[in-house]
């Protein structure tokens, strides 16, 4: 049976997590986004590979330091 996928809408388009299959397919890592933009002259895609560790691990520290201004901004609507 096919697997359904639920994009998300984002600020220029629409993103969905690759599934295994779709990734070998596309020659991508698993793990990877596809990023759907649409425009005037039609579709368009990208691929996003998923984070690296030194990422992951950039992002944890930055909310470990300011987790506390980002609860702020969330809260006031920022």
């Amino acid at each position: 049976m096919a697997e359904i996928l639920t994009p998300i809408k984002s600020e220029r388009g629409w993103v969905i997590q690759m599934t295994p299959e779709m990734a070998r397919e596309a020659r991508a890592a698993e793990g990877s986004y596809l990023v759907i933009y649409l425009s005037e002259s039609g579709i368009s895609a990208e691929i996003l590979p998923p984070a690296t560790d030194e990422i992951n691990a950039s992002v944890k520290r930055s909310i470990e330091k300011f987790g506390a201004t980002f609860a702020e901004m969330k809260r006031v609507g920022d």
